[in-house]
């Protein structure tokens, strides 16, 4: 089956996430800067979600701009992606209502580290439906950043309990490690086409 469908739903839960999260955002009482700065730690916590919203839907874009069809398990994998990317909303409210509260801070990772294993799942089925040797299989090689992200967001979540500072910024370091768009897919098909 084509993937129109897979792709048009995606960017529309995508979508509404970001609604969602945007809405979080409540209009301070007085007018003054100093009353905005009650908002900071939701502020600081919306915009890091933000990031790893854009950052999802990047490569979501990327994953699937190199396969030509789908089936039954990348439909499920890609639902079971959205589902865990659909509670960064709840976490990231509950994290910057509490000031990055080690609990609040461990259970936003906890989200974060779903979220990546889906996505690494998602990727898997797409390069077997593809064989290994696909130009989807070529870009995505063994995915050691993947890998490392995931390994990266559970040692957060464990040092969040220690030091919620650290676990918050491990997630800021993965952020980063990925707001450069992953280039492998397009130097790929670019060599291929």
């Amino acid at each position: 089956m084509g993937k129109n469908r897979l792709e048009a739903f995606s960017d529309g839960v995508l979508a509404i996430i970001l609604t969602i999260m945007v809405l979080e955002l409540k209009v301070p009482h007085g007018d003054s800067f100093p009353a905005l700065a009650g908002l900071l730690p939701t502020f600081i916590s919306y915009g890091l979600s933000f990031i790893y919203i854009a950052i999802y839907w990047n490569n979501h874009h990327h994953l699937l701009h190199a396969v030509k069809q789908v089936n039954g398990p990348i439909l499920w994998a890609n639902t079971h992606l959205l589902f865990w990317l659909s509670l960064v909303p709840f976490a990231t409210a509950w994290m910057g209502a509490n000031h990055f509260a080690a609990r609040p801070v461990a259970l936003y990772g906890c989200v974060l580290l779903m979220a990546g294993v889906a996505y690494y799942l998602l990727s898997q089925c797409l390069i077997r439906f593809h064989r290994a040797g696909s130009l989807l299989g070529a870009a995505v090689g063994r995915d050691a950043k993947g890998k490392l992200s995931i390994a990266i967001y559970a040692a957060a979540i464990l040092l969040s309990f220690a030091n919620r500072w650290i676990g918050f910024g491990l997630y800021w370091l993965v952020a980063l490690i990925w707001l450069v768009p992953d280039r492998r897919i397009e130097r790929v098909m670019a060599r291929e086409g």
